[in-house]
């Protein structure tokens, strides 16, 4: 089965946990340990089964904001969640459309966004 949602996440612990709580309730889950990662895997030809991205916003290499101007670039529409431990951070995804959270949250919280972003994705504008 082709992954429906990339993670995107340099803590292997945090991306292995929410990788458990989605394939608990059916959802198929490629891992991505880093923004350039993560570009490869949507432009290898997977991109196309991918319905939403979930990245953390520090990273190596390339933080959250150029991990998503990357990706709204490269033309993909998909809707996006980002995470961080530093609510101040949202001011840097202002000029994209994005779901913001801070976390840590829980479990239930995590798969009721994915659930509304999924069923919401029409909605969304470049």
């Amino acid at each position: 089965m082709a992954p429906n949602i990339l993670l995107v996440d340099d803590d292997a612990l945090q991306a292995s946990t929410r990788k458990a709580i989605l394939e608990g309730v059916g959802y198929s889950v490629a891992v991505a340990f880093d923004g350039q990662q993560a570009l490869a895997f949507l432009d290898s030809g997977n991109g196309s089964a991918v319905r939403i991205v979930i990245t953390d916003h520090l990273m190596p290499g390339m933080n959250g904001p150029e991990f998503v101007k990357a990706v709204r670039g490269s033309g993909y529409l998909l809707p996006i969640l980002v995470l961080s431990g530093d609510p101040d951070a949202e001011d840097q995804y202002q000029t994209f459309d994005v779901a913001f959270r801070v976390k840590p949250f829980p479990p239930g919280q995590l798969l009721a966004l994915v659930q509304y972003l999924l069923t919401n994705s029409d909605r969304l504008t470049a």
